[in-house]
């Protein structure tokens, strides 16, 4: 966190370049989240653009009690989730919302899915990709940020704002609905 320290004090300070590496080092994380919520790539950009901006008039709020990149992609995630809103576009299955039962259980069961295997195979990676679109926003979100992009599950709480059991609830569920999705597709899967 020291290096956080260290770009987050050059940009106040105005310091030539430093904004423009802070863009650099987060532009991937802020596209991935945002383009996974969004998927229209003209909104996409406007919205990577608008979170650069709110970064750059807000960062002196940053008070270095989580990584940078926590704080980033909380601000990235914050207003693809009001674009959406906006759209009135549904964020997330309800039948996938955690529920507080479900929590213990899911600390202790293991759908027995492997995504990580799954996306080794071209075809299957293929059938992966396509079923991955069709989930709702928040769910493709929580999924490709966890499996693809390897965050754990405390920055992707820091990112949402959801508590981890709600994001252990949303993975073991979506994991199921992938599943079951390829499932269909492609008959029984290992």
């Amino acid at each position: 966190m020291s290096t956080d320290r260290e770009l987050v004090d050059a940009v106040l300070a105005k310091r030539a370049g430093a904004f423009e590496r802070l863009v650099r080092e987060y532009q991937g994380l802020v596209w991935h989240i945002v383009q996974r919520m969004v998927r229209q790539p003209e909104d996409a950009r406007e919205l990577c653009q608008e979170t650069f901006l709110r970064v750059h008039r807000t960062l002196h709020q940053y008070r270095h009690d989580a990584a940078l990149k926590s704080w980033i992609g909380r601000v990235a995630y914050s207003i693809a989730l009001r674009h959406l809103e906006k759209r009135r576009i549904e964020i997330a299955d309800i039948a996938t919302g955690a529920e507080d039962d479900d929590v213990g259980l899911l600390d202790r069961v293991d759908d027995g899915f492997d995504l990580e295997a799954a996306s080794a195979d071209a075809e299957l990676a293929r059938h992966l990709r396509s079923a991955i679109e069709t989930l709702p926003p928040l769910q493709r979100t929580i999924v490709t940020l966890y499996h693809l992009d390897e965050l754990p599950l405390a920055d992707i709480g820091a990112i949402t704002g959801l508590a981890i059991g709600t994001i252990k609830s949303h993975l073991f569920r979506t994991r199921l609905q992938l599943r079951q999705m390829l499932e269909s597709r492609l008959g029984a899967i290992a």
